[in-house]
């Protein structure tokens, strides 16, 4: 069974006047473009279908609103309702360290929601002021033994839409925070895992840490498959498409180009998310 960890949908209303949103800074920067798609569930689901995806785990955006992070979870939820074959949805918000956003996260749990993300932070880097914000957060999905998915991004190379001022230190130093609660780390964590070579400390701060490939194809080359699943373990890799930044067809064909066998792609397109999240 294909498990497609990363999807985005939008409720209709922001889909037909996305410039009515354009005041909160991060949705501007990442959807002012026209080329940039919005998609809703009814989009998402067909395109499932089209390319062979049994379920999807799908988010909204991390609205600094609290009025527009409560209207677009109530669209995932109503859509998880819809396609309940089809759609785990996560809650999706930005975390301000308020008793509302704690409250909107068990809100969203109670209604069936599977996990929290995609959280992001993109204008700042996740400083200790950041990191404390999650603390209520974090406790709840801990008790409720439930993922969060954060946005990552590597610090070099090339600029582009969403790119967050991202230190792979202060990424660390969150993991090390929260110790006990499972994250998955979109976009490969920004390259995190590689530092599991070290031979002390951070095979350990990842016991609970997935990294996800959403984005992959414009990001790095084929073989860091085959690189990831020798320095992890497939086991911790989950295949995420950031539909509908990025066909699931590209991510298959790259798998299969990199030389994984069939037993770890097995594990990377679906049996590490149903473990994760059943």
């Amino acid at each position: 069974m294909i498990v497609d960890f990363h999807t985005h949908i939008f409720p209709p209303s922001v889909k037909q006047d996305r410039e009515k949103f354009f005041d909160d800074a991060g949705f501007k920067l990442l959807y002012s473009s026209k080329d940039a798609k919005i998609i809703t569930a009814e989009e998402l689901v067909s395109a499932m279908e089209e390319n062979g995806i049994k379920r999807s785990v799908t988010f909204g955006f991390p609205w600094k609103d609290e009025k527009n992070y409560k209207m677009h979870n109530d669209y995932i939820i109503e859509s998880v309702l819809k396609f309940p074959e089809k759609l785990w949805g996560f809650c999706c918000l930005y975390p301000d360290g308020s008793k509302s956003s704690e409250h909107e996260v068990e809100r969203c749990l109670d209604a069936g929601l599977k996990g929290v993300g995609e959280i992001a932070f993109y204008d700042s880097d996740m400083t200790p002021e950041v990191i404390d914000s999650l603390k209520g957060i974090a406790q709840i999905c801990l008790h409720r033994n439930c993922p969060i998915l954060l946005h990552t991004n590597e610090p070099v190379g090339h600029v582009y839409p969403g790119k967050s001022p991202m230190s792979l230190s202060a990424l660390y130093s969150l993991l090390k925070s929260y110790p006990d609660n499972k994250f998955v780390l979109a976009h490969w964590g920004g390259g995190l895992f590689f530092y599991a070579l070290m031979k002390k400390e951070v095979k350990e701060v990842l016991k609970n840490v997935w990294f996800d490939t959403a984005a992959s194809p414009y990001l790095y080359k084929k073989d860091i498959y085959t690189i990831a699943s020798y320095i992890l373990g497939p086991e911790k890799i989950l295949f995420g498409s950031d539909y509908p930044l990025i066909s699931p067809s590209r991510y298959f064909d790259e798998m299969e180009q990199a030389g994984i066998s069939s037993e770890e792609a097995e594990k990377i397109v679906g049996k590490n998310a149903m473990r994760l999240l059943e």
